[in-house]
């Protein structure tokens, strides 16, 4: 049977700016079952228990190397490049001037 996983660096939080969980790369199994809700509780359920293993490597060359060892078909996904823009406190307090429309 042949497996396919997914191999990526995450992203850091919406709610954060800090780069926390975001310097290592990724494994995750594809789903190979449907999530459904759980009869009792309403909750999703998964029979899949891949799903919930997450493998995490210091470089994505070690991540696909392993992939390739247990015989798995990897997808990777590119990292993305964060744009840091420097900022002072003191941009908060910045005067800058309103525009006047010419009237």
């Amino acid at each position: 049977m042949l497996m396919k996983v997914r191999i990526y660096k995450p992203s850091a939080s919406a709610m954060s700016s800090g780069v926390a969980k975001t310097k290592k790369w990724v494994l995750e199994h594809e789903p190979r079952d449907k999530k459904s809700p759980e009869p009792l509780m309403g909750w999703s359920q998964c029979k899949d228990t891949l799903s919930q293993v997450r493998l995490k490597f210091d470089s994505k060359e070690a991540a696909i190397e392993y992939a390739h060892s247990q015989g798995w078909t990897a997808v990777v996904a590119n990292e993305k490049a964060k744009k840091i823009r420097p900022r002072n406190y003191m941009d908060n307090f910045k005067y800058v001037p309103v525009e006047s429309d010419g009237a």
